[in-house]
């Protein structure tokens, strides 16, 4: 059985210098972490196997997290029409993994809410690509992995930074 690589950088990827510091090409950075962020989430939803379709995974996501809500809210959250949310809202129905409410103050207006069996494919999503994550995390130096946990503060950081106003 081969020894399991060492490096963060996947053995088949073409080797380059990694610039360090403050003489990292800005642009270039910023193109180098949209790839590797859009490459992890990519990999990481295809660990999921759920059967469930990304923006079927998404939306029952968003509203676990900020549910009940309406179609018009959840359309809004998720960046799509209306009636492109009533179809996913439709099919979470149908397989059970959300629920439709109507509003108590006003009987005209129906909200979505995650069920049980949302909330436990939503969970079982997560466990999955933290599996996988941590496997593969495991595999990497402990240098390695105190270098990723500061770049994640630095990520986690740059997700809360505030725009400046135009």
């Amino acid at each position: 059985m081969p020894s399991a690589p060492t490096s963060l950088e996947p053995t088949n990827a073409p080797q380059r210098p990694v610039p360090t510091g403050a003489a990292e090409d800005v642009p270039l950075l910023a193109a180098r972490l949209r790839l590797s962020a859009t490459r992890l989430a990519r990999r990481l939803r295809s660990e999921a196997h759920l059967g469930i379709s990304p923006s079927l995974l998404s939306s029952l996501a968003v509203v676990h997290l900020h549910g009940p809500m309406t179609l018009g809210e959840l359309a809004e959250k998720e960046g799509l029409t209306k009636p492109s949310i009533t179809k996913i809202v439709s099919r979470l129905e149908a397989q059970g993994l959300v629920e439709r409410l109507t509003d108590e103050s006003d009987r005209r207006v129906c909200r979505v809410e995650t069920t049980d069996a949302g909330e436990a494919l939503l969970a079982e999503s997560r466990e999955r690509k933290d599996a996988w994550l941590a496997a593969r995390l495991a595999r990497v130096d402990e240098d390695q992995r105190d270098r990723l946990a500061a770049a994640v503060e630095v990520l986690e950081a740059l997700i809360h930074v505030e725009e400046p106003p135009t």
